[in-house]
């Protein structure tokens, strides 16, 4: 019986010759992810990593400040896939805090050898790390308060999974190949647990090298839904909010730039923590309950306008009122005292 091939994923949107001055919010507010051919081509980084992996690796040491960093370090059988172990009790890579040169040094040493250890250092402040790096290698948010980090490994394989913040991701050492699905498809990918992540995010448990279609059959219908781009050095990637990403490098040296930014007040909590609590105290209601509490979160949340509230005057509204700062204090602090009974 041979395998049922998988749905081929569809391009990604592609713009051409824009620079790092040229973003507006036709490109930084999408709700769809969109390619940015050579969008960071002109940066010194970038143009070192063009010469060679060695002279990339020279440039990224010019700025370290000493400060260490995180490694995810995993043996080769891992072959590049960061992920649980068998018992989904742990992980198959240890986290160690050592200095990036060292890093650096690693990955120098084993380019070009065939069995290689899975070396990443991933989600690391640059500004904290490599102070100077966005004097030389700018780019305009707009006024965004964007919080820039870089990643830097070999050839890995980073699970899909989503982020809260938007996000623009430029390639500036190596190649990587992006494969995206909508928020919609979440049901399809086959989520693990949301409480341990090797990394702080819930994962596909997928594997998109080798899906097995056996245990994870709906995966071909997230396949068909699939967009999917290789990105080169200078190229960038906008991924709206919430989208899932998984991510494969294609290189045995391969930095990632990239910025994150909320389109929310800094007051804000995250909606992972209302996720959390609804789980704690609606999931397991009777039916009816859930569905009449299915309503309460429709017509207080999603479906909320300004005829929610509009019979109840102003000075009273409280938790119904537009939401600010001092609201959200209240807020907190009654959950907290309800929660610490």
């Amino acid at each position: 019986m041979h395998a049922v091939p998988l749905p081929k994923p569809n391009p990604i949107r592609e713009l051409a010759g824009l620079t790092p001055r040229d973003l507006g919010p036709g490109i930084l507010e999408a709700t769809e992810p969109v390619v940015l051919r050579g969008l960071v081509a002109g940066w010194p980084m970038v143009q070192a990593a063009r010469a060679s992996g060695a002279a990339a690796s020279s440039y990224l040491r010019r700025f370290y400040q000493d400060a260490s960093v995180t490694a995810m370090l995993g043996p080769p059988e891992i072959e590049g896939r960061f992920f649980y172990n068998e018992a989904m009790d742990g992980f198959n890579f240890a986290p160690v805090r050592v200095r990036l040169d060292k890093v650096l040094a690693e990955l120098e040493r084993y380019q070009g050898v065939s069995t290689q250890p899975a070396i990443y250092v991933g989600s690391t402040t640059i500004d904290t790390c490599l102070p100077g790096f966005h004097d030389e290698n700018p780019i305009d948010l707009g006024g965004r308060d964007a919080l820039g980090s870089i990643w830097i490994g070999n050839r890995t394989r980073i699970a899909a999974h989503y982020d809260l913040p938007d996000n623009l991701a430029c390639v500036v050492a190596g190649r990587r190949r992006f494969t995206l699905f909508p928020p919609s498809q979440v049901e399809n990918l086959y989520i693990g647990p949301l409480d341990l992540t090797p990394a702080g995010q819930a994962i596909s448990l997928v594997d998109f090298l080798k899906p097995d279609l056996a245990r994870f059959p709906r995966f071909a219908t997230a396949m068909e839904h699939a967009l999917t781009v290789d990105m080169e050095p200078g190229d960038a990637l906008f991924i709206p909010s919430m989208w899932w990403h998984h991510i494969e490098a294609l290189e045995d040296f391969n930095v990632l730039v990239n910025y994150w930014w909320r389109q929310s007040p800094e007051f804000m909590d995250t909606p992972m923590n209302a996720l959390m609590n609804a789980l704690m105290s609606v999931r397991d209601l009777p039916l009816e309950q859930r569905k009449a509490w299915a309503n309460l979160f429709r017509h207080y949340v999603f479906e909320a306008g300004e005829d929610t509230a509009a019979h109840i005057p102003p000075a009273a509204r409280g938790a119904l009122a537009p939401m600010n700062a001092d609201t959200v204090r209240m807020i907190r602090a009654q959950l907290l005292k309800r929660m610490n009974r």
